[in-house]
């Protein structure tokens, strides 16, 4: 059986890994396309993401307890595209997989904390792929 330290660590690298890619799209939204409706959208979405994720009983301190950046095996793991951006399309497309991707494990493992959160998590998921749409 997992515990809750290996979940913790899990949901840390995905909560924070979900964050950064909602910044990249807020970001673009907000500098680049000056759309306040979706740059607001998009926040509200973080801001939902850090609620639900509180929902699973795991305070920052256990979370920043559980996150091991130094000896992380995947920390050099690096996919072929993954240093490269031909455009603004492809960094709005990546961090669209990773936001959902994330929001997918932390539903998954945070469903052996609270089902509540883990449904929350699904349902921002869902605004995500439907958000997704609007930046094509």
């Amino acid at each position: 059986m997992t515990d809750k330290h290996e979940i913790a660590r899990i949901i840390d690298a995905n909560f924070n890994r979900a964050r950064e890619g909602i910044r990249v799209l807020e970001d673009s939204v907000r500098f680049i396309q000056d759309n306040r409706e979706l740059a607001k959208k998009l926040k509200d979405i973080r801001h939902g993401i850090t609620d639900a994720v509180k929902g699973f009983g795991l305070t920052r301190q256990e979370l920043l307890d559980a996150r091991d950046s130094e000896s992380d095996v995947g920390r050099t793991l690096e996919g072929e595209l993954e240093s490269q951006r031909a455009n603004l399309n492809e960094i709005i497309a990546s961090n669209f997989a990773r936001i959902e991707e994330s929001l997918r494990a932390i539903e998954e493992f945070g469903k052996l904390l609270d089902t509540e959160s883990a449904r929350k998590i699904k349902d921002l998921r869902y605004e995500i792929y439907t958000l997704e749409k609007y930046f094509k």
